[in-house]
């Protein structure tokens, strides 16, 4: 009689479950980078239709106002009205663009708090004035007051995707800026005759009009009033906004700005060689992290950083300029006795989290993406000024900055001939 064996079931040895495992990993490993390629594809396309909604907004504002929204407008507060300075009872013309087309981008919510007086602090405070029992003016007050609820309102539509900036010491943040054009001179300052600042023997409409009409080459004017008649060069070939990367706290080149800045003591450093800060001998930028600044260089900690507040229209938070090309860094002087330097002044460009380039919105509307090797021209040459009177700096001249500087300007009668 033979007796029938039970054979048991085999299961995994070790090896074969290592190898399964291993293969796993592999293909893990070679998935994983086509899902984050399209997931950033996502993100540049959701970050491209919120630029498009603010050109629409930037459209659908000039039809019904003739005019585009005022990049530093506002009210004036009582006492002394510096640009520069911090009030509770009025904004001093700071506002940006982006104040004024917030009905125009699905926020009427939000204009009326900010289009009427109103109580609330972000403290949640109903003691502390202003804002506790004493309204906060319409308009509100300055940009950086921490404590105005409006300005410290993270708008979705004003914010790129991919960029994971976030919370303080920042407030609202924004990754679009108006474009102020290929010159950093007179573009805090502007028509600086509105805020009502005359007093001195410089301070006139006439001083900072002509200086301002010589620079000031771009779509928007600090502080006037731009049509789209004004923009000779055609709305198709002239960029009206840049897209901005915000700043994480990590000495990015692009987003923070150096408080020490090494040689560069004046805006006229700057003005006579754009790439002053990367040639510094100090040095500034990291020779060993090229996209960074050096750890000895001391940074502005405080909330004056890029994007860092989208309703204020000084150009280190919501503004940019054709002079260096996409991604390079922000190069500003050492502060002056009122601090003014490293948030006034300085070449603020268009720089982005995506890979390769940023986007930039037309006058026409249409969102285009730009690369970081766009012909930009000679990065050390001069920018264009009122008080020179001959050569390439002088006014009226073609922009030194090659196909992205006549980009930037609006009426300097450069032929754009090729696709960028």
């Amino acid at each position: 009689m033979t007796t029938k064996k039970t054979l048991k079931p085999r299961g995994f040895t070790l090896v074969e479950l290592l190898v399964v495992i291993a293969i796993i990993g592999v293909l893990v490993g070679l998935l994983l980078p086509a899902v984050q390629a399209a997931r950033e594809a996502a993100r540049r396309m959701s970050c491209s239709n919120n630029f498009k909604q603010i050109g629409l907004g930037m459209h659908n504002y000039h039809s019904a106002y003739n005019q585009l929204p005022i990049q530093g407008t506002g009210t004036r507060a009582s006492g002394g009205n510096r640009w520069w300075a911090d009030k509770d009872d009025g904004n001093l013309h700071r506002l940006s663009f982006l104040v004024g087309i917030t009905p125009f981008i699905e926020q009427q919510a939000l204009w009326e708090q900010l289009s009427n007086p109103m109580l609330g602090r972000t403290d949640g405070s109903t003691t502390n004035n202003p804002g506790g029992t004493i309204p906060w003016p319409a308009l509100g007050p300055t940009p950086a007051q921490v404590q105005y609820i409006p300005w410290a309102t993270e708008l979705p539509g004003y914010r790129c995707p991919s960029d994971p900036g976030t919370g303080l010491p920042s407030l609202g943040r924004t990754n679009y800026a108006a474009c102020l054009g290929d010159s950093i001179v007179q573009s805090a300052s502007g028509f600086i005759d509105v805020r009502g600042e005359r007093g001195t023997a410089y301070e006139t409409n006439e001083y900072y009009s002509t200086r301002t009409r010589a620079s000031a080459r771009g779509t928007f004017v600090s502080l006037k009033s731009m049509r789209f008649r004004d923009i000779l060069d055609g709305l198709a070939n002239t960029i009206a906004a840049g897209e901005i990367a915000t700043d994480l706290g990590d000495k990015d080149k692009r987003t923070s700005f150096p408080q020490a800045a090494g040689t560069v003591l004046s805006e006229s450093v700057i003005r006579d060689n754009p790439s002053v800060c990367q040639d510094d001998p100090t040095p500034l930028v990291d020779p060993a992290r090229p996209q960074f600044w050096h750890s000895d260089t001391p940074i502005d900690s405080s909330i004056r950083a890029r994007g860092f507040r989208w309703a204020d229209a000084m150009p280190a938070f919501s503004s940019c300029f054709t002079i260096l090309p996409p991604n390079r860094e922000s190069c500003t002087y050492a502060p002056d006795s009122n601090n003014r330097a490293a948030w006034t002044s300085g070449t603020y460009g268009v720089t982005s989290r995506h890979q390769g380039g940023a986007h930039v919105l037309m006058g026409d509307g249409a969102v285009k993406f730009v690369t970081d090797s766009i012909e930009a021209g000679d990065s050390r040459a001069g920018m264009v000024y009122y008080d020179k009177t001959s050569g390439p700096q002088s006014p009226g001249s073609q922009s030194p900055y090659g196909l992205w500087g006549s980009l930037g300007t609006r009426a300097s009668r450069e032929v754009i001939s090729e696709e960028f």
